[in-house]
This record gives structure tokens, C-alpha cells and sequence, in this order.
């Protein structure tokens, strides 16, 4: 089932939803891939590990604790000392997926890193150190690196410089490629909110014609494998917010998408409005 939106599904960008939402989508982008390439190049869907401290907007208050112990306590002289607050931070496993296209008539070399951005990669700390020492490693190689931005908030972080990527064209969400051995050449593919997202070419070993990625019926299949239609809280103002314009519409979006779906919102039958 698609999204009540024709592109990207601005909701889903929340922090709380995007992890679940990534892994889905980089699955189905690598079954997507998967026949096309075969049976010279094999799809494979990788991993990096890194600890990041927990967030409120996405962890519980319960994993950071405050603990005052009275106003103050004694020293080994007799001294009174001020008290601390003990503040015990919680650190959390972090798995972020990519894809790696691996080239069988090269003994399995890798020829394509694909990346789709995670929020922690847009925020100062381990994910986005991560991220960065992965895109400079792939950089450094003989690989093709094709990078995905479906998020509005936080700062740039493709290898593309944001000020050239912003004076070529509008957009609220970004696709670059840079192919090997050109360095200092990208290709970009600007996205707008209310367009559907692309279809993309993906390169691979020379003389081998690109493959094509179809980004919009990825993303469908992962929000119908995740049934997001019936866990995000669309009756809400969009997280990261959007203009009034855009809220406006994708409220509209939203009613319309309900009203022609009765058999899965059922509970709006017995409402006047909500």
C-alpha cells in the first residue's frame, strides 16, 4: 500500500520511526537491485556498529537517572562537601545499514557503496563521525558512492559541498553520486516534497550500462511491510514541522487517504470529523 503522499513521506523522518523505516528501505532497495544485477554483481546489505548516547526523543526518561544523596555529606576531616548530582547516561548499540554492490568478475570486489542518511548522521556525535570516516574510507577508493538525504532536518552531510548542491536546485531532499575515478564531479538529483522521488541510475564496473533504482516503490514497499499507515499519528502536526502550506496539504493528503481506505480506519466512520 502506498503513502497518503506522492513522494516521501514527511512523517516518517521522525527520529522515533526512521530506524525501523531505514533498515526496511535499504532492504527492499537491495531486492530491488538484487535480479537486475545478476549474475555478474551480488547486492549485499552491510552494517556498522557504533555507541551513541541515548536521546529523549527516542529512549524512554527512564535510561537516564538524577540521584541527589541530601544537601551535602562529610569528608574524611569533618569538612562538610557539596553534594553531586549523579547523572548515569545510558549508551545504546546503534546498527545503521548500507548497501554494498560486490563485483564477482573481480573477486568480489566492492564497485557501488549506496547510503541512505539516518538522523544520528546529521547530529554531532559518534553517527555522524561514523558516517563521515565511511564516506571519506569509500572516497579513498576505487567505488562509486551514491548518497541519499530523505531528511529535512539537521546539517549537510554529503560528500557533495552544500552551498554547490543548494545553488543548482530547490529541494527538501537530495540524491548524489560521485563516480569513480572523477572526484570532483556529482551528480545530483533534487527531490521537492510534493513530487514523487526519483528513479536514479546507479553505476557500475565500465563498460556496464547503469542500473536503475526506483526509490519511490522502495520506500512504498518498506511503509507496506512496516504498516506505517496504521502506526503514524497523521491526526498530528508533522515532526520534523513543515510549513503551513505544506502542513495544510498534507492534512488534506491525510483525510483523503483515510476516507479511501474505510476498511482500515474504521473508527473514522463513527466520527464526524476526526
Amino acid at each position: 500500500m502506498n503513502t497518503p503522499f506522492p513522494g516521501m513521506d514527511p512523517y516518517l523522518e521522525h527520529p522515533a520511526l526512521w530506524t525501523a523505516v531505514h533498515a526496511r528501505l535499504m532492504v527492499w532497495l537491495a531486492h530491488q537491485l538484487s535480479p537486475l544485477l545478476r549474475p555478474r554483481y551480488v547486492v549485499s546489505v552491510e552494517e556498522r556498529v557504533f555507541l551513541e548516547e541515548a536521546e529523549q526523543q527516542r529512549i524512554p526518561d527512564i535510561w537516564v537517572q538524577q540521584v541527589r544523596n541530601g544537601s551535602g555529606r562529610m569528608s574524611a576531616t569533618g569538612l562538610e562537601v557539596a553534594s553531586p548530582v549523579v547523572v548515569e547516561v545510558e549508551e545504546l548499540e546503534v546498527r545503521e545499514h548500507f548497501i554494498e554492490i560486490l563485483d564477482r568478475y573481480q573477486n568480489l570486489k566492492v564497485v557501488t557503496v549506496i547510503e541512505v542518511v539516518s538522523p544520528s548522521n546529521k547530529t554531532s556525535g559518534p553517527g555522524r563521525e561514523a558516517y563521515l570516516a565511511k564516506q571519506a574510507e569509500v572516497l579513498g577508493t576505487e567505488c562509486h558512492l551514491v548518497e541519499m538525504d530523505l531528511l529535512r532536518r539537521g546539517p549537510h552531510v554529503l560528500s557533495v559541498p552544500q552551498h554547490r548542491a543548494r545553488a543548482a536546485a530547490p529541494y527538501e531532499y537530495l540524491i548524489c553520486t560521485n563516480r569513480w575515478p572523477n572526484r570532483k564531479r556529482y551528480e545530483l538529483v533534487g527531490c521537492r516534497l510534493r513530487e514523487p522521488l526519483p528513479r536514479i541510475s546507479v553505476p557500475l564496473t565500465e563498460p556496464d550500462p547503469d542500473a536503475t533504482l526506483d526509490l519511490q516503490a522502495a520506500l512504498e514497499q518498506a511503509y507496506d511491510d512496516g504498516s506505517y499507515m496504521l502506526r503514524v499519528r497523521y491526526n498530528q502536526p508533522c515532526d520534523p514541522p513543515l510549513d503551513m502550506a505544506d502542513q495544510q496539504w498534507a492534512d488534506e493528503r491525510w483525510l483523503a487517504y483515510r476516507a479511501a481506505h474505510p476498511e482500515l480506519f474504521p473508527e473514522s466512520n463513527h466520527s464526524a470529523g476526526g
